[in-house]
């Protein structure tokens, strides 16, 4: 039998004992800190694990060549892959069972809203709405996700998100149901519902955050943040797509219905199957636990990362810091960018290009579909970095430098050409690129701020909600009063390059004191 050593970065300056049990078989046994997949090569972990008249070998980055048996077994050939085993450890491990539920929840989220995006047409057919009043119907949503996101993250920092996310998708998904019924008795009722459609959704990124900073180890929480945010562009690919589909078949309201009855059946089996934190999961293993808490960052000197937060937040400690409003600026210009670019293009493409996108759903669907992709990539890439000795400051400002650089110089290459193959190509990219801010501000409010992570995303999430507002808004003034769509391109990428450079001023992975 050959036995290959860990992949080169796995494991480092680590010693190394090769000893024969009684059966003749090789033990080796590994002097580091415990993982999961150790199992799986019975391998013992002590302060001091080389036995006595063993050779000490040195794992370095480089990996060693196989070490060959003397066992005579019959097995020649077949190599043990410690990565191949971690991937499928991660895949099979509860912390992956929990941010699939989140991603799924996050998926329900977006789903939710783009529903009104398509049922707007027909809805306003029907009730003889004008354009610019069913702008208003469509904006009442973000009436409500302005007013929840600061009180649901301090909500979330003092109960747990585990708790907080079942009573948000409970509520969302009671809006959702009831739209339908709201439609059809009045309009207010049909904004009070919208709007508490957004006051719900407001509580979900925060809560994310605080599961993801409770669940998963440091080396690991970019990637899931990436998963958890794929489902999450994702619903919009499934609301544009799967949404016209069902209309078809069951009429205006059907993709209502069904997706809030959904929403109730994800709250079912988030409360039965996950638990606030590992330590109170029941099916969690020995070996999984360990291994999260061991890959956790430890907290600053007089803290602790997971004790109950203060109902009312130290509002004036956080925003005195600079780091805070490093991710202030970023959540905004990441907003701006993302919807602007949600809200507009298609009327871009219709006016500049005359191309009729009404029936183009791929068109609709393959930038977020892209994003789910790129958003995955980001943060196994951060991961990896953080692996391979680089700081997680470091890792956080090029992840967030590509996020916004790439969609910058995108829009420009957008701005300059004049085929509509090769602009919808410059937005895919654009759209794709925005995903690495997933694993650079996105994942940095755990970091900073562990104890108040729920509270600085809702402050920085309201933050992102006005820019968002006030980009989709403007930019219609914008057009209106210049003729073209081109000035205003090149100004969002103007302040995507002057976001990118407030973020490597101010940004920092490293915890700050409150």
């Amino acid at each position: 039998m050959l036995l290959r050593p860990p992949a080169a970065g796995l494991v480092v300056s680590s010693h190394l004992a090769i000893r024969r049990r009684s059966d003749g078989t090789l033990l080796p046994s590994l002097c580091a800190s415990p993982h999961p997949l150790h199992a799986a090569f019975d391998l013992q972990f002590r302060t001091s694990c080389r036995p006595r008249g063993t050779k000490k070998l040195l794992l370095s980055r480089r990996p060693l060549p196989p070490v060959k048996s003397s066992s005579g077994d019959g097995a020649s050939g077949k190599f043990l892959q410690l990565d191949a085993l971690h991937f499928v450890e991660f895949l099979t491990s509860e912390r992956v069972k929990v941010v699939s539920m989140l991603g799924l929840a996050l998926a329900l989220c977006n789903a939710d809203r783009a529903v009104m995006s398509v049922a707007i047409v027909p809805l306003s057919r029907a009730h003889g709405w004008t354009q610019s009043f069913a702008g208003i119907v469509q904006s009442s949503f973000l009436w409500g996700y302005l007013l929840s996101p600061i009180a649901g993250g301090a909500l979330v920092d003092y109960y747990g998100g585990k708790l907080v996310m079942a009573w948000g998708v409970a509520l969302w998904s009671l809006a959702t149901l009831l739209t339908p019924w709201a439609a059809e008795t009045s309009l207010w009722s049909l904004l009070t519902m919208r709007t508490l459609l957004g006051i719900a959704e407001g509580v979900a990124l925060p809560s994310m955050n605080n599961m993801l900073s409770r669940w998963f180890p440091q080396s690991e929480r970019s990637r899931a943040v990436g998963i958890a945010m794929a489902g999450f562009q994702l619903g919009n690919a499934v609301g544009l797509l799967v949404s016209p589909v069902i209309m078809s078949q069951t009429g205006t309201f059907g993709p209502f219905i069904i997706f809030g009855l959904f929403g109730f059946l994800w709250v079912l089996m988030w409360v039965s199957a996950t638990s606030s934190t590992p330590e109170k999961h029941s099916q969690i293993s020995k070996m999984e636990l360990d291994y999260i808490k061991n890959g956790k960052k430890e907290p600053i000197s007089g803290t602790k990362e997971f004790t109950k937060a203060r109902i009312i937040p130290p509002f004036r400690k956080l925003l005195s810091k600079s780091p805070t409003w490093a991710l202030i600026s970023a959540n905004a210009m990441h907003s701006w960018g993302y919807f602007v670019i949600l809200s507009w293009m298609p009327i871009y493409f219709n006016t500049v290009y005359h191309v009729d996108l009404r029936q183009a759903a791929w068109f609709s669907a393959l930038p977020w579909v892209m994003m789910a992709i790129l958003g995955y990539f980001a943060g196994a890439l951060s991961d990896l970095l953080i692996q391979n000795g680089f700081s997680i400051t470091f890792t956080r400002k090029i992840m967030q430098s590509i996020g916004f650089l790439g969609p910058g110089l995108s829009l420009l290459g957008l701005n300059a050409t004049k085929n509509p193959s090769v602009a919808s190509f410059w937005l895919t990219v654009a759209v794709g690129l925005n995903s690495f801010g997933h694993a650079g501000f996105l994942v940095n409010f755990q970091e900073i701020a562990p104890q108040y992570a729920g509270v600085l995303h809702g402050i920085s999430n309201t933050a992102g909600t006005l820019a968002a507002i006030t980009g989709t808004v403007g930019a219609g003034f914008f057009v209106e009063r210049m003729g073209s769509f081109k000035g205003f391109l090149i100004l969002t990428s103007f302040l995507y390059f002057i976001s990118t450079l407030l973020w490597n001023l101010f940004a920092t992975g490293e915890q700050i004191s409150i």
